[in-house]
């Protein structure tokens, strides 16, 4: 029994040390009706990345505004990412996920995205994204489109690449 102890540290304690944390905080806007607060959603992840893929845990409100009766907005999701492309300090993103809206109907929450990053220093990173929300429940189902903008900051500088590089002539 001590053996799987001590492999489960030394797996857990080299993923961390090929790896760097993140943070990342990113307001959008849906495509929803109603008022801006209504259309405005934040989040805040925290994840680890190993080169060109990233995890995050990432917790959030589907909307801003005002709510009078039980809060069904709020949300817990794991988001897988990945670096596609990388030009200079560019990066295309591709990222999935799979959440939980706690006290909705819809609380099934799946998320795909896109986003152009820039990486202004090797510790801030911008991201433009766009998706879409995908909810669904035991008698109903709904979507979102999206339009953001995050800010990544890692623990310590991000030396991560992407599965596609140009080449070099």
């Amino acid at each position: 029994m001590f053996k799987h102890y001590v492999a489960i540290l030394l797996i857990f304690v080299s993923t961390r040390a090929l790896s760097q944390t993140y943070i990342s905080l990113a307001p959008s806007l849906t495509n929803t009706a109603g008022t801006i607060a209504d259309k405005s959603n934040i989040t805040i992840e925290l994840g680890q990345q190993w080169d060109v893929f990233s995890l995050g845990l990432d917790i959030g409100k589907t909307t801003l505004s005002k709510v009078t009766t039980k809060d069904t907005s709020n949300y817990l999701e794991l988001r897988p990412s990945l670096n596609v492309f990388q030009q200079g300090n560019f990066t295309n993103t591709l990222t999935i996920g799979i959440g939980y809206v706690f006290g909705a109907k819809e609380n099934l929450l799946t998320e795909l995205t896109y986003g152009i990053e820039y990486a202004f220093t090797p510790k801030t990173h911008f991201n433009v994204f766009f998706g879409q929300y995908f909810y669904s429940g035991r008698v109903s189902a709904s979507n979102a489109t999206f339009l953001g903008l995050s800010v990544m900051v890692y623990f310590k500088p991000n030396n991560g690449g992407a599965i596609i590089k140009p080449s070099k002539k």
